[in-house]
Formats: C-alpha cells, sequence, structure tokens
C-alpha cells in the first residue's frame, strides 16, 4: 500500500457508513457497510472499529443515518427521537472521550437551529458529521507536523496500541508523528508493541507502517524494559483515549507499564491527541471510567481455549498514567508542557 492508499478506517459510501473491519486486519481487507445506528453501534462495541477519535467519528455519523431515516412529521417529534438516539449511541463504549464529543457536536445542531424543519436539520446535521470528519483529519496532520519535532534524527521510537490513521479520521496521532518524522528524516525506526490481548500494535500498527515503508518491528509487550535497559529506545509516543484536566491519561491497558519504565531509563513518554480527546470536566484521571470487555478476549484466542476452563481472568481495557511520567501532550494547537493544567486551559480555549 502506497502512502497515496492508507487505509482510511471509515467514510460515507453513498447514504451507507463504511467502515473497516479492524478485526480480520492485516490478513484481510474486509469493509462493512452500515446503512442503520445500530449496526454502526454493533461495530463499535465489537472493535470492527476502535480508536478513541475514529469511534467518534463513528457515533457522529451514526447519528445522521440515524436522523436521515427517521419518522417524524414535526420538529418535535424528530427532537424527542433524536435525544433518545443520542444516548443509545453514547453508550456504545465508556472510556474514549472523542464519543461524547462527537455527540455533543452533533447534538448542539438542533439547539442552535430552533426554527429549522425537519429536512433542514437531516442536512444541517448530515453537514455537522462531515466537518468533524474533516477537522480530524486536519488535527491530525497538525498533531504530526508539531510532534515531529520531538523525535530525534535517527531516532529509534516505541509506540503502544495503535493510534494510527486506523484509530482516526485518517493519518494517525502518534503514527502521525511518526508518518511526519519519518518524511524529514527516513532513519527513523519504530518498535511497536503487540498490545495484548486484542493484538492492536502488532496486527495494526505494525501493517500501517510496513504498508506505508517506515521501517518497523513488534516486540512483545514485556520486552519493553529489557531493550530500554540495552539503550535500544530514544522516545515513545502512544495515543490516548480520554486525557483529564491535570494531563492524566488514559490509553490501552499496558500504557502505564511503559510510561513507568520511560520514567525509570530517562526516556522522554509523549502523548499525541487532538483536544477533542481531552476530558477538562474531570479534574484527575481517577474520574475516567475503564472499560471491562469480555473475559475471553484473555481465555480464548481465535476461539480456542488458552487457560483453563476454571480459571477467572481479568480484562480491563484501559488504564490511566498519572501525568507525572508524561513529557509532553501534542495536539493540533502545539505541544503541551508541565505543569499540564495550565497547559490544557489554555489549549481547550483556543
Amino acid at each position: 500500500m502506497s502512502e497515496q492508499r492508507w487505509l482510511p478506517p471509515i467514510y460515507w459510501d453513498g447514504d451507507a457508513v463504511a467502515i473497516v473491519d479492524q478485526r480480520v486486519l492485516p490478513h484481510k481487507e474486509k469493509t462493512l457497510r452500515c446503512t442503520s445506528p445500530r449496526q454502526v453501534v454493533t461495530a463499535i462495541k465489537n472493535m470492527a472499529i476502535r480508536g478513541a477519535p475514529a469511534v467518534g467519528i463513528a457515533g457522529a455519523m451514526a447519528l445522521s443515518l440515524g436522523a436521515s431515516s427517521m419518522k417524524a412529521a414535526d420538529t418535535q417529534t424528530f427532537k424527542r427521537k433524536f435525544v433518545r438516539l443520542c444516548r443509545q449511541v453514547r453508550t456504545a463504549r465508556p472510556t474514549g472521550n472523542n464519543l461524547g464529543w462527537a455527540v455533543e457536536k452533533v447534538y448542539s445542531v438542533v439547539v442552535e437551529n430552533p426554527g429549522a424543519d425537519v429536512p433542514e436539520l437531516i442536512e444541517l446535521i448530515r453537514r455537522r458529521v462531515d466537518e468533524i470528519l474533516a477537522e480530524d483529519v486536519a488535527a491530525n496532520v497538525a498533531i504530526g507536523n508539531h510532534g515531529k519535532e520531538v523525535i530525534p534524527c535517527g531516532a529509534r521510537v516505541l509506540t503502544y496500541c495503535n493510534a494510527g490513521a486506523l484509530a482516526t479520521g485518517d493519518y494517525g496521532t502518534a503514527v502521525g508523528v511518526i508518518r511526519a518524522a519519518f518524511a524529514a528524516d527516513p532513519s527513523v525506526q519504530v518498535y511497536a508493541c503487540e498490545t495484548r490481548p486484542f493484538l492492536q500494535g502488532a496486527r495494526l500498527t505494525a501493517y500501517e507502517l510496513a504498508q506505508a515503508g517506515i521501517p518497523v518491528t513488534v516486540i512483545t509487550d514485556n520486552s519493553v524494559g529489557s531493550l530500554m535497559k540495552q539503550g535500544a529506545i530514544d522516545v515513545v509516543v502512544v495515543g490516548a483515549d480520554r486525557i483529564a484536566a491535570n494531563g492524566d491519561t488514559a490509553n490501552k491497558i499496558g500504557t502505564y507499564t511503559v510510561a513507568v519504565l520511560a520514567r525509570t531509563h530517562d526516556i522522554p513518554f509523549y502523548v499525541a491527541a487532538p483536544r477533542s480527546t481531552i476530558d477538562p470536566t474531570l479534574p484527575d484521571g481517577d474520574g475516567i471510567p475503564i472499560e471491562q470487555r469480555d473475559p475471553k478476549e484473555v481465555t480464548h484466542f481465535h476461539g480456542r481455549p488458552v487457560t483453563p476452563a476454571d480459571v477467572p481472568a481479568l480484562n480491563p481495557a484501559f488504564d490511566v498514567t498519572p501525568h507525572r511520567y508524561i513529557t509532553g501532550i501534542i495536539t493540533e494547537v502545539g505541544i503541551l508542557k508541565k505543569p499540564f493544567g495550565k497547559a490544557v486551559r489554555k489549549a481547550m480555549e483556543l
């Protein structure tokens, strides 16, 4: 796949939402064609689409699908049904901030246009959704341009989970930083953690980087400390699903461990995310809801059990990295530095 053929995770296919099924990558490229909001919500819940920005876009598109097919003879009926749909979409996955943010952005169309009739509201909602998608891609490119400045010449970059084009509208956040850095310095190379149990790093990040011609090596999650001790890692860049007002960051389970190891070995640890990932209503990471997923994702592999049948498993999908372990937060408006509380407030005002 050339740079021009970078695989967008979600796009309009006429009046349907096309979603690249990330569960079957890298061995198969399969697209789900969703014609109802229920189908989009199902794709979010079962991880056919994942990554906080991409999930936010999917939620927004689900609302547009629902609005266009809603049976409502008057605006009051439309608004009542649309509010109910917003609630349903918003709860598809709990941890990422972008989903709730996107739902609010789309719902605000109804609030801001009290005199619009139903056809006008449907058109305005679709327009807002298209803006959310376009703005996400532009934000990711800006994140890449800002972030490349923190990648040293010839750097060996470690990334965790998948924060690439597949996790966003396109281009990527953490992978966007890597793409921009590699374009400026082709000697950059990447270590991608496998990211158990769903293997987003091994399956998706490695897939994206390899297809873009960026040197990437997959490593087991538990080899990070050893590589850092050997001096094989120069900088860490990861994505985020929700960032609290003080900079505490939720990302895929295992990120906290990587951050602690990076601090121990004096390696810069950066988070790359658009401002839509920031939740200024949460003072710190203690209030971030952590999704608990099906234990079978841990106890089974390709449907086959790998643990004793009578042994339970825990499967939290995310953990929270305290802000003290984070060197900087790379956003579309620049790199936020400590103290993060002040930097976050300023960034959200821009």
